[in-house]
């Protein structure tokens, strides 16, 4: 079969690689496609723990199963699948625990025609995705799920900010939280991202690059309940001024690295909650499929690339430049075994 290979940092390359068998409890998935995460990046230029080369990178896919393992109810094969990319959660709701994996290393990931997971990973497609809406989904989905609403504890009617808004979480946050009935803001170094998450339903948004933004977001909106965040680094104080007395800030990556300053005594005497959010449980991912199915919520796909021009993929996530998932579509067979 053909997949997406790092042969070492940067080296990556659209090649041969043997197709996979399903062991005992596992499925094979032929897949239709598969979405980017920064993950994939961060892996491709070697600013991951726990590299191993080669190795076929993704987390995110969707397709149909074509084999299953001992085990495995045969009912699964030909049904059209999304992955819960997150593995061994264990049996603790809070946090995840020690021998938690997520797919695209050290196990084989998406970017391939194939590949082989725990038959436990798989959940049927929502019916109303396409397929690249359906790989665009698991990874960025679950992570704003958990954040929202089993960090967060976000309720209908409250007012949510959500930072740098153009990534794939933060648009899933986006649309979750309309969906749930919030009052959604949003910030942007760019006017017209915050235009675009205006038309996903966004009352406005607030341009970070412009002097005292933080300020007359204060006077235009009023405090917000809950404030969502990847970046942290020097703004991070800025999201803190703005959280209501009571507000919860839930982050929950570090792009900009940690904050210079946490102002502490803001924190407590505003009686603040910091909340760290990472992925999602099995009861998370059940959660999050099944509110997407109901709602019809329709992921935001930024370009679809075919698997010969992936490194034109990675190239435009390391860029920055996408709104939205991208993604990388296989064709529906394989001459190859």
């Amino acid at each position: 079969m053909l997949a997406v290979q790092l042969a070492a940092i940067n080296q990556l390359a659209v090649t041969a690689v043997p197709a996979p068998s399903p062991a005992a409890g596992e499925a094979v998935v032929r897949l239709r496609a598969a979405a980017l995460n920064h993950r994939d990046v961060w892996i491709k230029l070697g600013q991951y723990a726990g590299l191993r080369f080669p190795c076929i990178p993704g987390s995110d896919g969707a397709g149909v199963v074509t084999a299953v393992g001992a085990g495995v109810d045969a009912a699964w094969i030909g049904r059209e699948v999304v992955i819960n990319p997150g593995s061994g959660w264990g049996a603790d709701e809070r946090a995840q625990s020690g021998g938690f994996a997520i797919l695209g290393l050290p196990r084989d990931g998406t970017l391939a025609e194939k590949i082989v997971v725990p038959a436990s990973q798989l959940t049927p497609k929502p019916a109303h995705l396409s397929w690249p809406e359906a790989a665009a989904l698991p990874l960025a989905g679950l992570t704003a799920w958990r954040a929202l609403f089993t960090r967060a504890q976000l309720r209908p009617g409250e007012r949510l900010l959500i930072s740098g808004i153009g990534g794939g979480v933060a648009l899933f946050a986006l649309q979750f939280a309309v969906a749930a009935g919030a009052e959604v803001w949003v910030t942007s170094g760019s006017d017209e991202k915050i235009n675009r998450a205006v038309t996903l339903g966004a009352k406005g948004g607030f341009n970070y690059s412009a002097s005292g933004w933080a300020k007359g977001a204060a006077q235009a909106t009023g405090p917000f309940d809950v404030i969502l965040d990847s970046a942290g680094g020097e703004g991070f104080e800025s999201l803190i001024d703005l959280a209501a007395p009571g507000g919860r800030v839930v982050f929950f990556g570090a792009t900009r690295g940690n904050p210079p300053v946490l102002p502490m005594r803001k924190i407590f005497w505003r009686q603040l909650t910091l909340l760290g959010s990472t992925m999602g449980s099995p009861a998370d991912w059940t959660a999050m499929t099944e509110f997407v199915a109901h709602h019809r919520i329709a992921p935001v796909v930024s370009e679809v690339f075919p698997l010969a021009r992936a490194a034109e993929a990675f190239s435009l996530m390391e860029q920055g430049g996408q709104f939205g998932k991208i993604v990388v579509e296989l064709p529906p067979c394989s001459p190859s075994p």
